[in-house]
């Protein structure tokens, strides 16, 4: 990289909860990037596994890593805010603690957003199982979702997402118990921003079984409380969001 432009810096999202399994491969990934200019704040909720030990033993060997501990076990929104405010990157991008990056994905999707302007963007990303292994299965994305568009198709994967908060102003995730990823999203769109997907592979999602995101039922009751509670939708227009989520989940789980 040496002789061009300075790249911006992209401040990494990680909340982490007894994640000795999987973080190691979550941060390898992140250090294979072909884009140079990262910092990764990892944010530890209370662990009760070697996930502190192992995270320090990468900040050795690569300083861009940092490690927050928080001193009471408080969730993975709260995990992520403390991250958000101790980021110093104009653009921040989210990578939970068992998923995974390919090489390329910062600078593809970084250049993608300074060559067009985006101020959110998003990719499309694969499936693993719990064991790294692809299952085949792509999650493609629209060109573009506005926010009446995010009401009706949750398609956004968090581990794709990066946002330039000089363009979107300040954030921070509403602190429930899941979907608040969803709930950040429909908050930025909803001051007049259009996200916008690059149409390419760059991240991989693992199945957890047992996690809470792979728990259907509880992710469709969350949704109905995002469009509710957080979002303060009237009866009839959450019907008609609810329905088109449930027709796009459906889609994306079944008719792949």
């Amino acid at each position: 990289m040496s002789g061009q432009i300075k790249q911006p810096l992209v401040s990494i999202i990680t909340p982490s909860y007894n994640s000795t399994r999987f973080i190691p491969d979550t941060i390898k990934s992140v250090m294979a990037q072909t884009y140079e200019n990262w910092e990764m704040l990892i944010v530890d909720d209370c662990s009760k596994d070697e996930s502190r030990q192992l995270i320090r033993s990468f900040i050795e060997q690569d300083e861009r890593i940092k490690l927050i501990e928080l001193t009471e076990n408080s969730g993975a929104a709260v995990a992520r805010n403390t991250a958000i405010k101790a980021a110093k990157g104009k653009y921040i991008a989210f990578l939970d603690s068992d998923d995974l990056w390919v090489p390329e994905k910062l600078e593809k999707q970084i250049a993608f957003m300074e060559e067009n302007d985006y101020a959110f963007t998003y990719t499309e990303y694969e499936l693993m199982d719990v064991d790294g292994n692809l299952l085949n299965r792509t999650i493609n994305v629209p060109s573009q979702i506005n926010y009446k568009g995010l009401l009706r198709n949750t398609i956004i994967g968090c581990l794709t997402v990066v946002v330039n908060r000089e363009k979107t102003g300040p954030f921070e995730m509403p602190n429930i118990r899941t979907r608040q990823d969803f709930a950040l999203w429909l908050s930025i769109l909803k001051r007049g921003i259009t996200a916008h997907g690059l149409q390419e592979v760059l991240a991989k999602y693992r199945l957890v079984p047992g996690s809470i995101s792979s728990n259907k039922v509880k992710a469709a009751k969350q949704t109905w409380k995002v469009y509710r509670d957080i979002e303060k939708l009237n009866l009839t227009t959450s019907i008609i969001s609810f329905l088109g989520y449930a027709f796009h989940a459906v889609k994306k789980t079944y008719l792949k």
